[in-house]
């Protein structure tokens, strides 16, 4: 009897994975998909954001990175607009970003890769910021079938964006 209980106890511990060793399911355009089960959701910090993420830092990085979306109703301006908004973030000197297409789903979609040091801002519009060194935004942008522009912004430390780079990618591809 000893040892059922004590099979009972390693099956509870150490068996299946339980509820929270999952992802969570997050919803986009009439598509859903899974996150990574270490990304830990948060309420969104402002109005503007339809959800967000923490994940993980990397070992070397101060702290852990955030991922959110957006949608805002009649968009916020072409592409460019868009891509050039996320590359302004960053100061000039040593900036990188480059640009490609991938899907989200079955859509079509531009993913922008910047790193650099970015200009942290206390809210949104303030105009005075104070610059982080060694941080690395993936900024998504795509036309839903809803008719909807959604936006996701992964931003952290270099090491820890990197350390999440292929599961972010892998979420964006399951959307179904």
């Amino acid at each position: 009897m000893r040892q059922l209980v004590l099979f009972g106890v390693v099956l509870a511990c150490c068996g299946p994975a339980r509820a929270e060793d999952k992802g969570t399911p997050v919803e986009l355009a009439g598509m859903k998909s899974v996150t990574p089960a270490e990304w830990k959701e948060e309420k969104p910090s402002n109005s503007m954001r339809l959800t967000q993420f923490k994940l993980p830092k990397a070992e070397g990085d101060a702290a852990d990175a955030e991922l959110a979306f957006f949608s805002f109703p009649g968009g916020s301006g072409t592409l460019k607009q868009n891509l050039d908004r996320q590359v302004a973030k960053f100061a000039d000197e040593g900036r990188t970003d480059k640009a490609e297409k991938v899907k989200v789903g079955d859509i079509e979609a531009t993913y922008q890769d910047v790193a650099g040091s970015f200009k942290k801002k206390a809210f949104p519009m303030a105009t005075d910021f104070t610059l982080v060194k060694d941080q690395r935004q993936l900024y998504v942008v795509f036309d839903g079938k809803d008719g909807k522009q959604y936006y996701a912004t992964l931003l952290g430390g270099k090491a820890t964006v990197e350390k999440h780079k292929k599961g972010f990618e892998e979420f964006l591809k399951n959307f179904k």
